[in-house]
């Protein structure tokens, strides 16, 4: 196992080469979704305008999707020997309905990315039961991306949404 885990990162790969370096990245994940959780509890209730009333309904479902997804990130933490991470992310708010939906958009943006570069890394120290939850997390990640976009009225993926020059409106 030891020789596994000091095995250098496949070639064009960011990602970690040990274990410890995996189990940092997690804790960063850990983070995000604290971040994220507490996000979608305060939009949840602070969307105000009838335009925005379905989608705050799902940022309720959301929070709870993000607890479950905290839970299993620190359980494969727990895994490894660590200790889980107990600071979220820097959490961003705003009064503006529009402002909270971007805000939460780039943030699943943000996940999925770093889950995506996660799954890399586990699967490169041969980790594939971490990757498949992972695979799993992110599912219900691009599901919320999905959710936000439309509301917003913007293409759910970042890459096109670039490409097609949407984005916050400033």
């Amino acid at each position: 196992m030891a020789q596994q885990d000091s095995a250098p990162a496949s070639k064009g790969s960011s990602g970690p080469a040990t274990r410890d370096q995996l189990v940092e990245g997690l804790q960063q994940d850990l983070a995000r979704e604290y971040k994220a959780i507490i996000q979608y509890v305060i939009f949840s209730q602070k969307l105000d305008t009838a335009r925005f009333q379905n989608i705050a309904g799902e940022l309720e479902k959301h929070a709870h999707e993000e607890l479950d997804h905290a839970l299993a990130i620190a359980r494969q933490i727990d895994y490894y020997g660590a200790y889980p991470v107990h600071t979220p992310a820097a959490v961003e708010v705003s009064e503006d309905n529009e402002a909270m939906l971007w805000a939460d958009l780039r943030a699943e943006d943000d996940t999925i990315d770093h889950y995506r570069q996660r799954i890399r890394q586990a699967e490169e120290l041969g980790e594939f039961a971490l990757a498949e939850v992972l695979q799993e997390l992110i599912r219900q990640e691009q599901d919320h991306q999905i959710d936000l976009a439309s509301a917003l009225g913007v293409v759910p993926d970042p890459k096109q949404r670039a490409k097609q020059g949407q984005s916050e409106k400033k």
